[in-house]
């Protein structure tokens, strides 16, 4: 049941960005995927099965895990006017998977 429902929240973001990305305001859809639907199924899962501090430390984490999301913006960014919209959205997803590496390499080396 409770995968079940992390399927449905999935879908209802989907089908949310793709209402949105038919308004007017087409942009505000580049908002929802921000919205902290899984963060909050992560600290409450960490929450519950561990310490405060544990929590802390991933809340932490999470701040810095912005840096490769802007990284995969900044990089799609560019692309597109670059590439097709496939292989620029590839390219910013490679770009964002190198940059969540060293993010986590440095963090375990400084947390260890």
């Amino acid at each position: 049941m409770d995968l079940f429902f992390k399927a449905l929240l999935g879908a209802a973001v989907v089908l949310i960005i793709a209402a949105l990305s038919k308004t007017r305001n087409y942009y505000i859809a580049g908002l929802v995927p921000l919205f902290p639907t899984f963060a909050l199924i992560a600290h409450y899962i960490v929450g519950k099965g561990r310490s405060i501090e544990d929590l802390k430390t991933t809340i932490v984490f999470g701040m810095w895990s912005i840096i490769p999301y802007f990284v995969y913006l900044a990089t799609l960014y560019v692309m597109v006017d670059r590439l097709r919209l496939e292989a620029s959205l590839a390219v910013a997803a490679v770009a964002w998977l190198m940059a969540a590496t060293v993010l986590v390499t440095v963090w375990v080396r400084l947390h260890s």
